[in-house]
């Protein structure tokens, strides 16, 4: 008897996506980071207002290895890694999935400018290994990586893109519907890290010195797409802590599960070194080097395939 199989090949794709995944593995091994596995399962998310966590018996599915993470590397591991799959409810779209896979890393005794080197040296190194060269091109757009990648602030993107600035964006509480408006300009020609969000958007993230007003944190822009977010790490446990009480107050106000404070990972913070992290969406990187703009062409199965 002849067995037939009907599963989504998608041109390739599931193909392309172990071959990043393996070039993603050999560029961390290369730069001394060890890999880890932390627990899907978690007591306490991140409390994040606009980050929902979906319910597991008496625990929380991760929304991100974030908190798990840095408590290794409060433990002395100074640089880790970790490729694994995150979930977050309500999230369905052309470049969303409710269970999607995250690549997440830190590194110690670096900041955001490190940690965007870094970024951009991995991006690199996928690149060559799965044949696309010093460039990708993505509908119709050929971006040269080879090229000296933009850094653009915040503030000059609404300068450049918008008709508002940031101060009065978040004044009239439009900050995320304006970004969402600039986004598809930014990184049309070169790749472009956009860096020093407002304070209020980086609940996690180190605030300049000097302003704090500002967060030392960044995100990649290619074609139009977020590739990632990452910062300078807070290892302040007090502030730390009131940035997560004022999240959950706004959980709260808008009707949504508060979730229990973190205690062990704050506690970790008084050992945490300085340090930077990042969180890739490998689905989106995959999207990326397969010039496809839907998340589905890049996943075995979709939650409506299921």
């Amino acid at each position: 008897m002849v067995l037939t199989y009907n599963l989504p090949y998608h041109n390739n794709n599931l193909k392309l996506r172990a071959d990043i995944i393996k070039s993603l593995r050999i560029f961390f091994a290369e730069h001394d980071y060890l890999e880890v596995e932390t627990p899907i399962r978690i007591p306490a998310p991140a409390p994040e207002a606009h980050i929902d966590a979906i319910e597991s018996e008496d625990l929380f599915l991760q929304t991100s290895p974030e908190l798990c993470m840095k408590r290794l590397l409060a433990s002395g591991y100074p640089r880790i890694f970790q490729i694994c799959r995150c979930f977050r409810r309500n999230e369905r779209g052309s470049r969303h999935i409710p269970e999607f896979t995250m690549l997440e890393w830190y590194r110690a005794d670096s900041d955001y400018f490190n940690m965007m080197e870094e970024t951009e040296a991995l991006i690199k190194a996928v690149a060559l290994q799965s044949g696309a060269g010093n460039s990708i091109k993505y509908q119709g757009s050929r971006i040269g990586l080879d090229k000296p990648w933009t850094r653009m602030t915040v503030a000059e993107a609404f300068d450049k893109h918008s008709s508002i600035s940031v101060d009065k964006a978040l004044s009239e509480d439009c900050f995320d519907e304006t970004m969402a408006e600039i986004e598809p300009a930014l990184g049309q020609d070169t790749p472009l890290f956009l860096y020093d969000y407002p304070a209020s958007c980086g609940a996690l993230a180190k605030l300049k010195t000097g302003n704090f007003s500002i967060a030392e944190r960044f995100e990649l822009y290619i074609c139009g797409v977020e590739l990632c977010n990452g910062f300078t790490e807070l290892t302040d446990p007090k502030e730390q802590r009131a940035r997560f009480e004022k999240e959950l107050a706004f959980r709260k106000k808008a009707g949504k599960m508060a979730y229990p404070m973190p205690e062990k990972f704050l506690e970790s913070l008084l050992r945490m070194p300085d340090a930077s992290g990042n969180a890739l969406g490998l689905d989106r990187l995959v999207m990326l080097f397969a010039d496809t703009t839907i998340i589905d062409d890049v996943v075995a199965f979709t939650p409506e395939e299921l």
